[in-house]
């Protein structure tokens, strides 16, 4: 009886670390679809001559250390 309980405890602990891992994906996208949200939208008002190239640099850097920490997932999914 206590293998079967050891089995189900694992089967638990690793649905819940899939879980996590799963809702860690998620938000890291969603940030990094904000990022590119944010450089657009400084990319736009550059253009329109109402934002700055340093803000659009910038925009850009911070994207880049997004993309550089948890990856490019993002830009390839629909939604």
């Amino acid at each position: 009886m206590s293998g079967f309980l050891d089995r189900a405890k694992e089967q638990a602990r690793q649905g819940l670390a899939q879980g996590k891992q799963k809702v860690d994906e998620v938000q890291q996208n969603r940030a990094g679809n904000e990022l590119l949200r944010k450089l657009g939208a400084a990319y736009f008002a550059e253009r329109r001559g109402s934002g700055s190239p340093e803000a659009t640099q910038d925009a850009l850097n911070t994207l880049e250390a997004h993309v550089n920490a948890h990856g490019d997932a993002f830009l390839h999914t629909n939604g």
